[in-house]
């Protein structure tokens, strides 16, 4: 059995994350372990199925679907994943694949290169979907690819927001790409593999379990450059996939929500325990996760000219009224200032377009609304 089909049997005879099988396989080889599982003297949970496997019916179903298998070494393959054979384990999981299944046309480690994950509640608020959708459009604004996890709620809006672009979207699935899960998405998910990828590590006909959804957080964090998670309760699949891209020791930022609100309560505890950077938008996350020498995108600028008067500059522009002329006297009654220094005042403040000269006497450039700010 030569590497490729020893990796797809290991696909479809052991659950994903095995630390165990993962390891061994990096010692001895996927051939060799996969041998070893099928032998009665291995005592090996995963003997029944190992032996069961039949690698034609799989090529077969995949096929059908049109899914194509890569495995470490393909230039498909991204390195990124390589960094789940040195991370902490998150719940005993860990590991790298040992190969995946993919769907679409898009090149999976040249979206992995610039890629972003988005996760966050299935249960979302408007706020949420709108936030997670702006900002994976407003990323692949930037060329850059949205990770997600193709679920209900954010995953779904994300998803939605990088389809809006021409960037590629990348949905990592808890179960085989014959049946994407779940059901409610799947126009969704054919327009993320007709635009990007629909990814797992599991083959055709597997379903989805809790476990295998917890495994697939790993390859979620592990694609992507930086993790945003947007809404997530306190128990949450996203918080999840947050300690896998800590694990990976990828960035992770999280959006501040209502203070009242259950979806808020993991970014919120995540921002002040300072395990996650606070993200207000796509400028955030592209001054963390940008190139080294590349400057972030430039934020709106706050100046004003009003910011570069001195005291008695101001004092003389606030004695403007908001609309209408006014002489330089009563300029200088109001601004407290003497006539011949509030002139040169005047005329200073002229040159820089604040004011001007009008049929009977100086007016603002514009009219202006004052608050107390």
């Amino acid at each position: 059995m030569d590497e490729r089909d020893a990796r797809m049997a290991l696909c479809c005879a052991v659950e994903p994350g095995n630390r165990a099988v993962t390891a061994a396989v990096a010692e001895y080889g996927p051939a060799a372990v996969f041998a070893s599982l099928c032998k009665p003297s291995s005592r090996s949970r995963w003997e029944r199925r190992a032996k069961a496997v039949d690698l034609t019916v799989v090529r077969r179903a995949a096929d059908r679907n049109r899914l194509r298998f890569v495995i470490p070494g393909d230039d498909e393959w991204p390195e990124a994943l390589d960094d789940l054979a040195t991370g902490e384990p998150v719940q005993e999981m860990g590991g790298v694949p040992f190969g995946l299944w993919l769907k679409g046309d898009a090149d999976l480690a040249q979206a992995a290169a610039r890629a972003i994950a988005i996760v966050g509640s299935r249960a979302a608020t408007p706020y949420g979907r709108s936030v997670a959708s702006d900002l994976a459009a407003g990323l692949g604004s930037h060329g850059i690819a949205v990770v997600s996890g193709g679920a209900y709620g954010i995953d779904a809006a994300a998803h939605e927001g990088a389809l809006a672009t021409s960037v590629p979207t990348i949905a990592v699935m808890a179960g085989g790409l014959d049946s994407p899960y779940p059901p409610g998405n799947a126009a969704l998910l054919q327009r993320v593999a007709g635009q990007g990828l629909l990814v797992s590590e599991l083959p055709p006909g597997e379903h989805p379990t809790r476990s295998r959804f917890l495994a697939r957080n790993r390859l979620i964090a592990a694609l992507s450059r930086a993790t945003v998670i947007v809404e997530a309760a306190w128990r949450s699949g996203a918080r999840n996939t947050v300690s896998w891209a800590s694990a990976c020791g990828r960035v992770v930022l999280a959006v501040p929500g209502p203070v009242h609100s259950a979806t808020s309560t993991t970014p919120h505890r995540l921002i002040r325990d300072a395990e996650a950077v606070l993200c207000t938008g796509v400028p955030d996350v592209l001054e963390l996760v940008g190139p080294l020498g590349r400057q972030p995108p430039g934020r709106p600028d706050q100046h004003r000219l009003l910011d570069e008067l001195n005291a008695d500059e101001l004092a003389v522009y606030e004695a403007f009224p908001a609309r209408g002329e006014i002489d330089a006297g009563e300029v200088s009654l109001r601004a407290g200032l003497a006539l011949g220094n509030c002139l040169a005042i005047l005329d200073r403040i002229s040159e820089r377009g604040l004011i001007e000269y009008g049929a009977a006497g100086w007016k603002l450039t514009r009219p202006v609304t004052r608050t107390g700010d």
